[in-house]
């Protein structure tokens, strides 16, 4: 089966085009975007499900007329999205309403000891806007903070062009003109951290933190993250932030969607318990590649009755936790990331998560607010140090979507997200609704919400909350086997970056592919529609840089 976009792809197309079976496993979004990918380029794909709905990570919860997006909430790098909507024969206008948030988020601050503290910050659409505001508040920043955004702006646009979209199976397409001549700048910042990065553009330590804290987007802090990423700054300070009406769990149902328009077949409540495999040395992948000794054949399942199900498939991928995936899914022989791997992995932070419905309004707080400890340095230490501890007081983020979208809450209510980076320690425990989670994790969402109501400026905030949900590090192994617990997937520290991040294909079984947070380019719902698109070049035998080639209008 051809399709008119797939004639026009580049690189190597040794892919067969007709009546390969694919299986997926996990539907959160990188697991989606792969089974449509696939349907849409000819393959007979059924994506398996271990909860009751797809989203992973990025699903929803909805109560007494309360709908909460249960992770991601920040829609970022707009353009992935619609190129992935493009590739699918459609677009983001056709599949979102997309609403641009003004300003971006809002500043919080932790007061002084004698109670003072300073006005918030309200980080404003457009990048000149923020250059006029970092300018307010330390003059003479304004003018490197241009030259800042233009390096930002740059260096984005490399990454999307040569490091993003690639598997780094061959280092050839990274030798090109572009990148040589920029490679004493990006030796630079790979060996310095965003922190000490940004301390040369300004010096006003909340400025500092504003140009810091995307490393938390990252899974890291900005004193282990790789300069390299301060690009994420040309996304809020130049782009600006949108949202799209009725939450991310939208853009889930839009990936659905065009999912199953191209054929998918979805089971939910399907727990995959193990990977098929056979053994012999003239196995090929489906690329076309030499042999690995294994080859993929399918999957074994429990349906939702627990029945053991066997599905047959031509090409197996994995879109769940890839720590998971390895030491559960294969047998120890065929394990390209054993133990020994993961004893020397930063999993990145977990957190605490709240789902709170608040009666009357919250104009104290923004769609987004973050909340900043003055000492930034412990904070972060706190989390990701030796000596891992909850941090006191925590730096952390409230997502507002109600005033926009009045959809989230019943009239005359408030839906508030609340989110605190913890370490990644599923011992610290599990959440719950009306307060029956784990004693430590109710305790410190009480400190969490008595610290909101005075740092924000409301103090009847607790007492006007009419439903509270909490989840902490331990849901996250249990609702989607994340590894110790981490909220995103492994740090982006320099080690875990671009070429040294686990890959997308096992170097054990052929025709098993990864997707997802935990393989390559990274974290973050683009960065999963953009491992989506990898296994598709993958599996073409494509080993270009760029994204593929959109359809014709």
């Amino acid at each position: 089966m051809s399709t008119p976009w797939l004639d026009r792809a580049t690189g190597d197309t040794t892919v067969e085009r007709h009546g390969r079976r694919a299986v997926v496993i996990g539907g959160g979004i990188s697991g989606l975007a792969s089974a449509a990918l696939l349907a849409r380029e000819g393959h007979d794909v059924t994506l398996l499900e271990k909860n009751d709905a797809v989203g992973g990570r990025a699903g929803s919860w909805s109560h007494d007329g309360f709908r909460f997006d249960l992770g991601p909430s920040w829609y970022l790098m707009p353009e992935v999205f619609d190129h992935f909507f493009r590739l699918m024969g459609t677009s983001s206008d056709e599949q979102l309403d997309l609403i641009e948030l003004d300003p971006g988020y809002r500043v919080l601050f932790e007061p002084a000891a004698d109670g003072t503290s300073d006005a918030p910050i309200d980080v404003p659409r457009g990048l000149e806007e923020n250059i006029a505001l970092f300018e307010s508040i330390e003059p003479g920043s304004g003018d490197r903070m241009r030259g800042y955004l233009r390096s930002a702006r740059d260096t984005y646009e490399m990454a999307k062009q040569r490091f993003l979209y690639t598997s780094f199976e061959s280092v050839g397409p990274l030798l090109r003109g572009d990148v040589v001549v920029r490679l004493p700048k990006l030796a630079r910042l790979l060996l310095q951290d965003l922190d000490s990065f940004a301390s040369r553009t300004v010096k006003e330590p909340r400025l500092r933190q504003i140009l810091g804290y995307p490393a938390v987007f990252l899974g890291s802090s900005p004193f282990r993250t790789p300069s390299m990423y301060h690009l994420m700054s040309t996304l809020d300070l130049d782009d600006g932030v949108l949202y799209p009406r009725g939450g991310l769990i939208a853009v889930i149902d839009a990936i659905e969607r065009v999912a199953r328009e191209a054929g998918v077949r979805i089971e939910t409540e399907a727990t995959v318990t193990r990977v098929i495999t056979s053994v012999g040395p003239d196995h090929r992948a489906a690329g076309g590649t030499a042999g690995k000794g294994a080859l993929a054949t399918g999957v074994e399942y429990a349906d939702g009755r627990g029945a053991v199900q066997r599905l047959d498939a031509d090409v197996v991928v994995g879109a769940a936790d890839l720590h998971h995936m390895e030491t559960q899914l294969l047998p120890t022989g065929l394990r390209t990331y054993d133990e020994s791997y993961w004893s020397k992995r930063d999993p990145g932070p977990s957190a605490l998560l709240m789902y709170l419905g608040v009666e009357g309004e919250v104009p104290e707080l923004e769609h987004h607010t973050l909340l900043f400890a003055n000492d930034w340095h412990e904070n972060f230490d706190r989390i990701f140090g030796s000596d891992k501890r909850i941090p006191d007081p925590p730096s952390l983020y409230v997502c507002k979507p109600s005033t926009v979208d009045p959809s989230t809450a019943p009239e005359g209510h408030t839906n508030l997200f609340v989110l605190v980076p913890l370490p990644a320690d599923p011992a610290l425990g599990r959440g719950d609704g009306d307060g029956d989670g784990d004693t430590l994790i109710e305790r410190l969402a009480d400190l969490v919400i008595d610290q909101i109501a005075s740092w924000a400026g409301v103090p009847d905030l607790a007492e006007r909350i009419v439903l509270r949900r909490t989840r902490g590090p331990r849901d996250f192994v249990d609702d989607v086997n994340a590894w110790s617990g981490s909220m995103l997937g492994p740090a982006h520290t320099l080690d875990q970056s671009a070429m040294f991040r686990a890959g997308n294909t096992s170097e054990h079984v052929q025709n098993l592919f990864y997707v997802g947070g935990s393989v390559r380019p990274g974290i973050g719902l683009p960065m999963c529609l953009i491992s989506a698109e990898i296994l598709l070049k993958n599996l073409r035998g494509d080993r270009s840089t760029e994204p593929l080639p959109e359809p014709a209008a």
